[in-house]
């Protein structure tokens, strides 16, 4: 961590004392939007080069201070395109079906369509939690959701390519950014993105690795358990079918296949997590449906394989269930086709690597060329993400802006 100046200290609280209470619904008031219905930009005759630069901290803290909980990132991506073309960005706002939200893409030079694609995305997990900063002697720390995951890579990255652009150090045809929605729900977003038709050789997606180059991340397969009951007073059961009885019974099972999935040196053991299990209306009624929704983090294997193995557990462990009566009592609903797991290059030298356990939007997007390199880097820590206490240094931003630096030099300087 990186200590800071006093009257940068007492800066930064007025910037968090400043910050807006906004309303994901309402539209936003910390610059004007607009019109969505333009699927293009600007043709600015300003460019990154020529344009008054960004500041980091302005920036992370208009981004935090955003609510994007997944589904409602209209606000943030209507401002980041018009942010973008102030700073002389050409823009695109990408629809997602008929909705009100777009993926951003941005190009700072002429081509839409550059060698190095930048990427992250600007949705977060709910709830929404302000954005604040809290120091002491020796350090800053931001705090707000989405402030690590993946905010921090958003606006990393766009210091650092619009700093390259602007030292003359990368040509602005040879970069270009992109910022989805929906990566914490379902990937929609990036998947979307595919019909963008761009064609990178080296594309840099940015989340938590704390400073370091990410050489893999574990698969995912998610579904939702349905168990259906046939409701009846609890002074006699035997008249209806506990779906609770039978949610206990699938989920027995579960656990005792996940204690027997694959496992690898890399990526370690794969792992169940039972995320939500809802059931029943009342204590005195028994219980007509019962829901849980899982996700598997696959460390070995693939998902087709996972899920015939749990589907077979699962279906073998309510079997009695089933015999009473001819309709299904378990349905299974799965989120995705799912995917294995990832290998990330991580060829850079002067950075340590390691794997994370969480997934990404890099399966989400097509390998649209051969060779095509893909990286994974970004400032923060994966282990406050998603949490209450989610935070960032002021010098773990500052470092991750030379980190990204680093990145799109080496992808250019690969590419020759």
């Amino acid at each position: 961590m990186r200590s800071v100046n006093v009257a940068c200290l007492a800066w930064l609280a007025t910037l968090s004392a400043a910050a807006p209470s906004l309303d994901p619904q309402r539209p936003l008031d910390i610059l004007p939007i607009f019109d969505a219905s333009l699927p293009s930009s600007n043709k600015h005759s300003i460019r990154p080069s020529e344009a008054q630069p960004f500041d980091l901290i302005d920036l992370h803290k208009s981004l935090v201070s955003i609510p994007s909980v997944s589904y409602t990132e209209y606000n943030i991506s209507k401002w980041l395109a018009s942010t973008l073309e102030a700073k002389g960005y050409s823009t695109e706002l990408q629809q997602l079906e008929d909705t009100d939200r777009y993926n951003v893409l941005a190009w700072p030079g002429k081509n839409r369509n550059a060698r190095t694609l930048i990427t992250s995305h600007i949705d977060t997990v709910p709830p929404f939690y302000p954005y604040g900063v809290h120091s002491n002697d020796t350090d800053t720390v931001i705090t707000g959701r989405g402030s690590v995951d993946a905010k921090a890579s958003v606006a990393a990255q766009i210091i650092a390519t619009t700093k390259l652009i602007s030292d003359g150090h990368v040509d602005a045809d040879d970069v270009n950014l992109l910022y989805v929605v929906g990566e914490e729900v379902s990937g929609d977003g990036m998947r979307a993105a595919n019909s963008l038709k761009l064609t990178p050789d080296t594309i840099i997606f940015g989340e938590p690795t704390e400073g370091k180059l990410a050489a893999g991340h574990k698969g995912m397969l998610g579904f939702t358990i349905v168990a259906k009951g046939k409701a009846s007073h609890s002074g006699y059961p035997w008249l209806g079918r506990s779906a609770n009885e039978i949610m206990v019974k699938a989920l027995s099972a579960l656990m005792d296949v996940g204690a027997k999935l694959p496992t690898s040196d890399k990526y370690g053991q794969t792992t169940i997590n039972l995320g939500r299990i809802d059931g029943g209306v009342a204590a005195n009624v028994v219980a007509e449906t019962a829901s849980a929704k899982i996700a598997v983090r696959i460390a070995a294997g693939t998902p087709e394989g996972i899920k015939a193995n749990i589907t077979k557990a699962i279906t073998a462990a309510v079997k009695e269930y089933q015999s009473r009566d001819d309709d299904e009592v378990i349905e299974f609903q799965w989120a995705s086709a799912g995917y294995a797991p990832v290998d990330i290059d991580h060829d850079v030298e002067g950075f340590e690597t390691f794997t994370v356990n969480y997934g990404t939007d890099i399966p989400n997007f097509e390998q649209t060329v051969e060779g095509q390199k893909r990286y994974l880097y970004g400032p923060g820590s994966i282990l406050v993400a998603h949490s209450d206490h989610e935070a960032i240094t002021v010098g773990e931003l500052e470092e991750a802006v030379e980190g990204y630096k680093r990145l799109i030099l080496h992808s250019l300087k690969e590419q020759e």
